[in-house]
């Protein structure tokens, strides 16, 4: 237990985003299915496949700056600043090449079918404009003030929705190019209040490049791990537009996204927890284990419920979208498993991360994206968005089985140095059993 953050406010801070999440999972629904059914399925699925390729790349636009920020902030609140104003300055730096990269790669991995504009615009949303909003998220995160955390979540949300009835009201039926020109514009708002935000509730930047190698290895490894997470999570959505056709990238990405929904709650609990990893995980894995166990515990009870209740009611989706998403039906409940591996892998990869392995989660979540690209590619000229479900749970499975492994052979190696390092003074005449148990009782201290 966390003697200088009682759980009170835990599950305070846990509240207030549950109840930001729940406020954005309401604007979500609504804004789904207003682009869904204005977009028609070929062109939303268009849209899903061009922002999957963007969010390949995106978290390095910052480098893992929001991610240092949370962990050095958690520890030590005086160096918000400066972990601020780098974190904007890899932002800038990284996010321009970024761009420019996502605009050159997309000639030769999405179809002709998709203006390059298009690529333009979601790509300059989100690896400037959300990636600032992320940043200025992680800034109240680090300070554990998830009411604002939650607020920004929610004016992300919101803006986009707002863009999309003013598009609708103008033009019932826009294309993709269309739509993107009002994303690109609502996410540039929320960003640039999100700024405003940060600025007077916690203090101005202090603009400086990161001061060692080592600090931007880190960060390296931070965005390399959100990347893979994205590949595993979204590529196969810009592979079936590639590989498919983007009706399939339509019904697949929108039961992708009711999963994405349906896992608010969880993430709002990773969000309220991220920064008491950092200070559990500075005493050793063990006690960054037996941190996550109950938070693990009450994920995957949650996450049981909803898989349930997923394959029950799978079958309204298509009344709500329109009957060209009938075959949503079916892919949400090949899907409906993945709440409950997305909450053992989630919890058990921020143990690593608390307690200083964050390389390894790195390595692992690498695997298991390369392993996804390998199979979509095999898998999706086969079988279409069935192959690409097959392929998440295969991936999500395999890297809940890997981290799970890590965590304990990491866990039992503490508890084999403990013991092995424990002064064994005992007195003499003792049994040999209460010696032994005395050594185990120094280990476990």
């Amino acid at each position: 237990m966390l003697n200088s953050r009682p759980r009170t406010q835990l599950a305070r801070n846990t509240a207030w985003m549950i109840t930001g999440q729940g406020m954005r999972l309401v604007i979500q629904a609504a804004y789904f299915i207003e682009i869904a059914r204005s977009l028609g399925v070929s062109n939303y699925g268009a849209f899903v496949g061009v922002v999957a390729l963007v969010g390949v790349v995106y978290p390095f636009a910052s480098l893992g700056g929001g991610n240092l920020l949370v962990k050095n902030v958690a520890r030590d609140p005086s160096l918000f600043a400066a972990c601020w104003g780098r974190a904007l300055t890899l932002t800038a730096c990284f996010g321009a090449i970024l761009f420019l990269a996502v605009c050159t790669l997309s000639h030769f991995v999405l179809p002709p079918a998709i203006p390059r504009l298009l690529v333009a615009m979601v790509a300059a949303a989100d690896i400037f404009g959300l990636s600032v909003i992320t940043l200025s998220s992680q800034a109240f995160q680090a300070f554990e003030r998830l009411r604002w955390t939650a607020t920004l979540h929610v004016m992300m949300s919101g803006g986009r929705l707002a863009g999309a009835l003013i598009l609708i009201a103008i033009q019932p039926h826009p294309s993709a190019l269309l739509w993107s020109y009002l994303y690109f514009g609502s996410t540039a708002v929320v960003a640039v209040v999100s700024c405003i935000f940060v600025s007077k509730q916690l203090g101005l930047p202090k603009f400086s490049w990161p001061q060692s190698a080592a600090e931007m290895r880190e960060g390296f490894y931070f965005s390399a791990s959100q990347t893979s997470q994205t590949v595993y999570n979204d590529i196969d959505k810009t592979m079936l537009a590639r590989l498919s056709t983007l009706e399939a990238t339509g019904i697949y990405g929108a039961a992708y996204r009711i999963i994405d929904v349906s896992f608010v709650p969880v993430s709002a609990l990773l969000w309220s927890s991220y920064p008491s990893f950092f200070r559990a995980g500075s005493r050793g894995i063990s006690a960054s284990l037996s941190y996550a166990k109950p938070l693990l515990l009450r994920a995957l009870i949650y996450a049981g419920v909803v898989c349930l209740a997923l394959l029950l009611a799978a079958g309204i989706v298509p009344r709500i979208l329109g009957p060209e998403y009938r075959s949503t039906a079916e892919a949400l409940r090949w899907l409906s498993v993945l709440p409950v591996l997305k909450a053992t892998h989630y919890f058990l990869s921020d143990t690593l991360t608390g307690a200083g392995h964050q390389g390894l989660r790195t390595c692992l979540q690498a695997g298991v994206a390369v392993f996804n690209v390998l199979l979509n590619m095999w898998i999706i000229p086969a079988y279409s968005w069935r192959g690409a479900a097959w392929s998440s749970i295969a991936s999500d499975g395999a890297l809940a089985l890997s981290v799970a492994v890590a965590v304990w052979l990491l866990n039992r190696r503490s508890h084999a140095t403990a013991i092995d390092s424990a002064p064994t003074v005992v007195g003499p005449g003792l049994p040999d059993a209460l010696q032994l148990s005395s050594v185990i009782s120094v280990g476990e201290e």
